[in-house]
């Protein structure tokens, strides 16, 4: 998949470029079914794929703080790179590029540096200054300037609706299970391993690798959850307390995660973390002994859950 970080850097003709917009925050199944079809679409014409995203995500520039995000923007490119795409357009976004029409948005960026020959949007997708580039506009303007528009409907699981904002609802709720099943994966974390203050291994007897959680993270419920951890390209289980460690009175938000069966200096180092199920909420114990014996009840219910999900694991399992 080849990355152009501007529309304006396009300098060459693609060929019969099928097309697709959105945010695209979590790439979730409801996504894929779109990336499906403009895949279908541009090898049913030997054409290419192309989707077309924003960085940074516009609520993140028009209501700072309004969003937390279910995916980094190196996730999603790693996402949409697996679903088969061709080419992937990320167009800065600013207040500046805000205030540009819709119709000027199909003009410049669609016909002008694309080449639009057909385009794929989702059933709820609106575009350009005050989002009046409903579907309604997209199919007049497919009309007027040559390309067909489809629409892909609502996508649901178990009867729910797949979307990156029932995502986000099910995540804070800890509902991990769920969340699975509208990803189509498990929700991750990453970051690189934090120093903390080493009382997993010294005090309680269970070593933590620490990731920081910052504010504007997407933060799942807080308590303890069944987790399968990968650094350098293997895979492990574990089990990681997200929240603020009220036993010492932690005052920052991260999350602890002991490695089962790993014995190795990973500070500074790249962290994925696959929550899998919450198990608990976060508790305040007596002291590191009272601590240690939930923690052991921890491990022993999370290696059940990993060996009754093994070969779900060995799937999922992967560095991309």
């Amino acid at each position: 998949m080849k990355i152009i970080w501007n529309y304006k850097e396009i300098i060459e003709t693609l060929a019969y470029p099928c097309v697709t917009i959105g945010n695209f925050d979590g790439v979730h199944l409801g996504h894929n079914r779109l990336f499906e079809r403009v895949v279908g679409k541009a090898k049913a014409h030997k054409g290419v794929s192309v989707v077309v995203t924003f960085d940074p995500h516009p609520l993140k520039v028009l209501r700072p703080g309004g969003i937390k995000l279910i995916s980094t923007i190196e996730q999603k490119i790693e996402s949409i790179r697996m679903a088969g795409i061709d080419f992937l357009v990320i167009i800065p976004f600013s207040r500046e590029f805000a205030a540009t029409s819709a119709k000027t948005f199909v003009d410049e960026v669609l016909v002008g540096a694309i080449g639009v020959k057909e385009l794929v949007v989702g059933y709820d997708y609106g575009f350009g200054r005050g989002r009046e580039g409903n579907i309604d506009f997209l199919k007049q303007q497919g009309v007027e300037k040559g390309f067909p528009v489809t629409v892909v409907e609502a996508h649901y699981e178990d009867e729910m609706l797949v979307s990156s904002t029932k995502i986000r609802e099910l995540v804070t709720e800890g509902r991990m299970r769920d969340v699975e099943r509208l990803l189509g994966r498990y929700y991750q974390i990453r970051g690189e391993v934090q120093r903390g203050r080493q009382r997993g291994g010294r005090v309680v007897g269970f070593p933590t690798a620490n990731l920081q959680i910052l504010e504007d993270d997407l933060c799942p419920k807080h308590g303890v959850y069944v987790t399968q951890v990968i650094y350098d390209g293997r895979c492990y289980g574990g089990v990681s307390n997200i929240g603020y460690n009220p036993t010492f009175g932690e005052g920052r938000l991260v999350a602890e995660t002991h490695i089962f069966d790993f014995n190795a200096d990973i500070y500074g180092k790249p962290l994925k973390i696959n929550l899998l199920q919450h198990l608990r909420g976060e508790k305040k114990f007596s002291g590191p002994e009272e601590l240690a014996e939930q923690i052991r009840k921890d491990i022993a219910i999370a290696r059940n859950v990993l060996e009754e999900a093994h070969q779900e694991l060995l799937i999922s399992c992967s560095d991309e």
